[in-house]
This record gives structure tokens, sequence and C-alpha cells, in this order.
């Protein structure tokens, strides 16, 4: 299996991966999003350390179980080779209500055939007021049009 677009990435297919990683996650569909990830991936997510897409899968299960009405921005930092960095922002809430948004950066390292097969995520977050959201689409894919990452002064 082969997902485009293929490393080594130059500034327009390296912006195009993020987009595509952003418009999976934003599906909030764990399967889709693991099948974006090597058999084998490593994972670093925050302090918690996973293997494969089994793995991923249900990891994801879990944070979407919890993390309601999730809404995910996603930016190219810099690339080389087969090496994306990417920084990013997401909001949600708890079933109780309260709101948070999260921010972070990952590296990415993508295997020949186009496949990640490691990701190292640094995410710290903040309670947030129903006000202070700024991820406002329907859920599912950012629309074109709603600004960025950097819009936002994030």
């Amino acid at each position: 299996m082969s997902r485009p677009p293929l490393p080594p990435f130059d500034e327009a297919t390296a912006a195009e991966k993020v987009r595509l990683a952003e418009d999976a996650w934003n599906s909030c569909d764990p399967a889709r999003v693991a099948l974006a990830y090597t058999p084998d991936s490593q994972w670093r997510n925050r302090a918690e350390f996973l293997t494969g897409r089994r793995e991923i899968e249900a990891f994801l299960r879990r944070k979407w179980t919890r993390e309601l009405d999730y809404r995910l921005i996603k930016e190219l930092w810099t690339f080389a080779g087969n090496r994306i960095a990417v920084r990013f922002a997401y909001e949600y809430r708890y079933e109780s209500g309260q709101w948070f948004r999260a921010y972070g950066n990952e590296n990415w390292e993508f295997a020949e055939d186009g496949l990640m097969r490691r990701r190292i995520a640094s995410i710290n977050e903040q309670p947030i007021t129903p006000a202070e959201r700024k991820f406002h689409w329907p859920n599912g894919r950012r629309p074109d049009d709603h600004p960025g990452l950097s819009s936002f002064g994030f």
C-alpha cells in the first residue's frame, strides 16, 4: 500500500501531507487515521508510547470517546527528506461541558511508501471558555476558507 505524497518531500508535497493528516484526524475515525501509519509504527504521544496500528487505533478510539467536538488545525513547520515537523492546535470538550485548547508539535518520519513510521508528539493544553473557542466549522474537514493556525497567532 502506498500513501502519496511520497518522500523526499518538497514544500508543496510536505504541506499536502500535513493537510491530508489534518483531514484524517478531523474525521475522528480511528481506523481511517491508523491506515496512514506503518504496521509497526512507533509513537510517543505525551508520555504514552505506542507500537503498531492496533495500538494507535485503540488510543484514538479512547481519545475521541472523551474528547468531544474535536477540531484540529495543523501547519507545516519544516521538512527535509522523509521528515516533516508540524505544529498544531485543537479544541475539544469533555462530557461535563468544559472546553480545552491543546497546542503542540509533532515530528514525523515516513517510510518510502509514504506511510508514517514514527510520530513524536509534544502537547500542552489549557481550559478555555466556550466564548474563547476559535475553531468553528461542522464536524469533519476544515473548510478551505477557514483561517489556518497562523491566522490566530497561535
